[in-house]
């Protein structure tokens, strides 16, 4: 039987919302730490290329979601479109002016945007395992959103995977979902939208917005749900006294993690001293910048250090 045409939203003059959903083909749970850690890093690099905004997403030991916002070609200036282009493909390639409606209209399209993650991913997986063969399973699902409370919705749904799985017992303690790169990062980058999918609630802090979420988030994950694990009721109860305000000891706590998981840290200069003198031993083809530790004066780290 022929595919069923993707449900996507043609040009309608405004940004279109979309979860998506793609699992692999593989027995068991086959993406550990190192896979999760590569799959958001692809993630973030083909966000910045694509002309989307990413809300939300969790990456789990078998699949991974989206929450995605898509901006239509006909928002795209030609300029963009080219700065896209060398975001992809680098200064020194000559952009083909030719095919500017060709890539004005890739850079806007869900199918592409997705193809190029797993398919990035793939090449990664196959070769860090020494494999061959296919990674994912069917095609991926994707779900047009409205925008308002039923994103949020979606949003919540997401970043509770690794709650309603029994892998944590709050939603921003396991680090490959949406909610935990907020709470671990600071949102690094830029990396993810900080509305929550909650613009219209007139809270231009965003401090602000992050407590709101996490009062929603963690009464969502309170409900009892057949098969499925929740928040308890004593961690919504302290959480509610909190006012859903992260805690200073448990933002440190998130943070302290780099003290593990990344390849050097330190000052700036330490970290660009350190990358200078062990540059072969990193998986990057171009040069790595020290990021920031969020919430913690003065210390930079760079990861990750390639499996000896």
């Amino acid at each position: 039987m022929p595919r069923i045409p993707r449900m996507v939203v043609t040009d309608s003059g405004q940004k279109s919302a979309y979860h998506i959903i793609s699992r692999t083909a593989l027995d068991g749970l086959p993406f550990g730490p190192a896979e999760k850690d590569e799959l958001v890093r692809i993630i973030q690099r083909y966000s910045v290329v694509y002309c989307v905004e990413v809300i939300g997403f969790a990456v789990m030991g078998n699949h991974f979601h989206l929450l995605v916002e898509i901006l239509p070609g006909s928002m795209v200036s030609d300029d963009e479109v080219r700065r896209r282009y060398r975001l992809l493909y680098g200064d020194d390639v000559e952009f083909p002016e030719g095919s500017l409606n060709e890539y004005r209209e890739r850079f806007s399209n869900l199918s592409a945007y997705v193809k190029d993650i797993k398919q990035r991913f793939s090449c990664f997986y196959n070769k860090r395992k020494k494999r061959k063969g296919t990674l994912w399973g069917e095609r991926f699902k994707s779900v047009i959103v409205q925008k308002g409370n039923t994103l949020t919705h979606c949003l919540a749904y997401i970043d509770l995977n690794a709650v309603r799985a029994g892998i944590v017992k709050r939603p921003e303690d396991y680090r490959w979902c949406s909610i935990g790169y907020h709470a671990q990062t600071g949102n690094r980058d830029g990396f993810l939208s900080a509305d929550f999918g909650m613009p219209d609630f007139g809270m231009e802090n965003p401090a602000m917005r992050f407590r709101k979420y996490r009062e929603y988030l963690y009464h969502a994950g309170a409900i009892e749900k057949k098969g499925a694990a929740n928040i308890s009721e004593e961690i919504l109860n302290e959480e509610t006294l909190g006012g859903f305000e992260l805690a200073r000891v448990r933002r440190f706590r998130h943070r302290s993690r780099y003290f593990t998981d990344s390849g050097i840290i330190g000052s700036k200069a330490f970290v660009e001293a350190g990358y200078e003198a062990f540059k072969d031993r990193f998986r990057a083809k171009r040069d790595k910048i020290p990021k920031r530790v969020t919430g913690i004066e003065g210390m930079y780290s760079l990861k990750r250090l390639v499996d000896a």
